[in-house]
């Protein structure tokens, strides 16, 4: 395996599947057998997964509420979403733990560091909750930060496209697909990958992102087997 250990990124809004709001258990299920999958063959797994299923803090604002009040609710949406694919990976045998940057002591650790490495050291997925713990910062820039924090080979950024383009595939025809490309590239192109808070941290730290289709069963695998899966976006 070229990864040992990985932090997979989850877009809230992925777990609706067909849903308008919510969660799409049937979708929750899949993404469970798939890091089960990955799991059993070794490799160390953090997860990160946004709340824009439920709640995300840049739409209350536009309604007129406090920018920092509804990132704190945005970051309970993340629990939520969290605790959620916590139960399915449990039902699927696989050992978790959960922790959050906001102390909810009956439902999740507090995040510490060195004991989110020891549980991947022992086999368990970890999954970071409640983003950074703090207003203005997306789950990118979590997923950024908790991946260089534990020393992760790559971020693997889960979506519904199965890569990075020239331009938008679902309206520009002659869109093409990148394999690879580099950060400098991606950013002057104005690619969005992701936010820029968590694309210069990955920069600066040299951690490789990987865009991917994370709803065709079977790509996470193949991906970590080393086939031509997505976009890497490197230094």
């Amino acid at each position: 395996m070229k990864y040992k250990r990985i932090l997979l990124k989850l877009s809230g809004e992925s777990l609706m599947g067909d849903k308008q709001f919510g969660i799409d258990n049937l979708r929750l299920n899949i993404y469970a057998s798939q890091i089960k999958e990955i799991h059993d063959l070794g490799i160390e797994v953090a997860i990160v997964i946004g709340g824009g299923n439920i709640f995300r803090g840049v739409q209350a604002e536009e309604g007129g509420m406090d920018r920092t009040h509804g990132d704190y609710m945005g970051m309970l949406a993340t629990m939520i979403n969290s605790m959620a694919l916590q139960a399915a990976l449990e039902s699927a045998g696989i050992h978790t733990r959960l922790q959050s940057a906001i102390e909810m002591r009956e439902i999740a650790e507090p995040y510490v560091r060195r004991k989110a490495m020891r549980h991947l050291e022992k086999g368990r997925v970890v999954i970071f909750g409640a983003g950074t713990g703090n207003p203005f910062f997306t789950t990118d820039s979590a997923a950024s930060l908790r991946a260089i924090e534990i020393n992760a080979d790559v971020i693997l950024k889960g979506t519904r496209v199965d890569g990075i383009y020239t331009a938008d595939p679902e309206k520009d025809p002659t869109a093409t697909k990148y394999d690879v490309i580099s950060f400098d590239d991606a950013y002057n192109q104005g690619l969005k990958v992701m936010d820029m808070t968590a694309f210069t941290l990955c920069k600066e730290n040299d951690l490789p992102i990987i865009v991917f289709d994370m709803d065709t069963p079977g790509n996470l695998l193949r991906l970590l087997e080393g086939h031509a899966v997505g976009t890497i976006v490197r230094n």
